[in-house]
């Protein structure tokens, strides 16, 4: 009987993180899942991912820690032995306008440089002896389309994306080739996510860029995570690549 597969995903208790692990259950992956403060999140996606057949190691932890990431690679080691995939999506935002140089703080600033860059250099330095355990194993990192080209988002979360996919790219080519590295980059994605960072305008807007979109929708949480696993299961020799994912938008304005 084959073995099942091992992924990690980080942040994995909401939004696109959550959507990664259970897509990553139902394709018969077991799953070490990350959080940092949605414990209770967290709780209940590991109950779904376990009614899918998983084993589901829970892992509370700062990706911005170094010796908390190299604990949290030590449990998964004890626990699976190996990594056939990780997932680096944990992340952060503030809520500034991006024309509101003067109210972003450096705290502000470093902790978002913190977990959303320094965290998936981190995980994915911690993690590489694991994988190269696995079998034909790959990372996936979560971008944006922000990383990419300017978007309303706040700056420095724009720019750790930004990071992440020049991240992706020296990956891709330090880790071949035994691990093959390549992010995603959602366009405006329903969710709480989107909820926080437009407010009161949320409705109107994300109807707005709806209609712009060639496919007539928003990007959901199920669009990334189906890509994610593809570039896990699928596309063997996609390598250092950055996929877009919103509906076509970016193609078309």
């Amino acid at each position: 009987m084959a073995r099942r597969k091992v992924a990690l995903v980080t942040g994995g208790a909401t939004g696109i993180g959550r959507a990664a692990v259970l897509h990553l259950a139902r394709a018969g992956f077991d799953v070490a899942l990350n959080f940092r403060s949605s414990a209770d999140a967290a709780r209940v996606v590991a109950a779904e991912a376990e009614e899918a057949g998983a084993k589901v190691l829970m892992l509370p932890a700062d990706v911005a820690d170094d010796a908390a990431v190299r604990e949290m690679l030590a449990r998964v080691d004890q626990t699976f032995g190996l990594l056939d995939a990780l997932i680096n999506n944990a992340g952060t935002t503030i809520s500034t306008p991006p024309k509101d140089l003067e109210a972003v703080s450096v705290e502000d600033w470093d902790r978002v440089f913190a977990v959303n860059v320094r965290g998936l250099f981190l995980v994915t330095r911690a993690s590489v002896p694991l994988l190269k355990r696995g079998e034909n194993p790959a990372i996936v990192n979560t971008a944006s389309i922000v990383g990419l080209r300017p978007g309303p988002q706040p700056l420095p979360y724009a720019a750790s994306k930004a990071a992440i996919v020049s991240l992706t790219k020296q990956f891709a080519g330090a880790l071949a080739p035994d691990i093959r590295v390549n992010a995603v980059a959602p366009g405006w994605m329903e969710g709480d996510w989107m909820q926080r960072m437009l407010g009161g305008n949320y409705e109107r807007l994300m109807e707005r860029r709806a209609k712009a979109t060639p496919l007539g929708r928003c990007v959901t949480a199920d669009d990334v995570a189906e890509t994610m696993l593809s570039l896990i299961v699928s596309n063997r020799f996609v390598n250092g690549e950055i996929i877009v994912i919103d509906g076509g938008f970016a193609n078309t304005t």
